[in-house]
């Protein structure tokens, strides 16, 4: 039972990792300073993305699902919890380059216009 919380939890930071890494730019509209963090997390998250990577906490997942008895999964993050929401047919390697696109455009997109919206300040 212990196990499978602590799966959980990692499942909770992962989704926030990657909502951050997706969309955390509009926060600095509000903490400019956020760069630092968010810069090298957008970097890796489409790098996880373009290269075909495994997340690291996606083993760590499916390793306390095991201590907790559960059975894992193949594949990754995306694969397995965000993929089927969106669509229900299985995650491409053409689709996974798209969403390492779709990151770095809506990132590149959101710093623009902070760094507009400060510069016309």
């Amino acid at each position: 039972m212990f196990y499978r919380f602590l799966a959980d939890i990692v499942v909770l930071c992962h989704l926030g990792f990657v909502l951050f890494a997706a969309l955390g730019a509009v926060l600095l509209f509000r903490w400019p300073r956020l760069i630092r963090v968010h810069l090298p997390a957008a970097v890796w998250a489409a790098g996880i993305e373009f290269f075909g990577w495994i997340c690291p906490l996606t083993p760590l997942e499916i390793r306390l699902r095991h201590l907790g008895g559960e059975a894992g999964y193949p594949g990754g993050f995306v694969e397995h919890y965000i993929w089927p929401v969106l669509y229900p047919a299985a995650l491409t390697r053409g689709l996974q380059i798209t969403l390492g696109a779709l990151v770095v455009a809506v990132n590149l997109l959101i710093y623009w216009r902070v760094f507009s919206a400060r510069r016309n300040r």
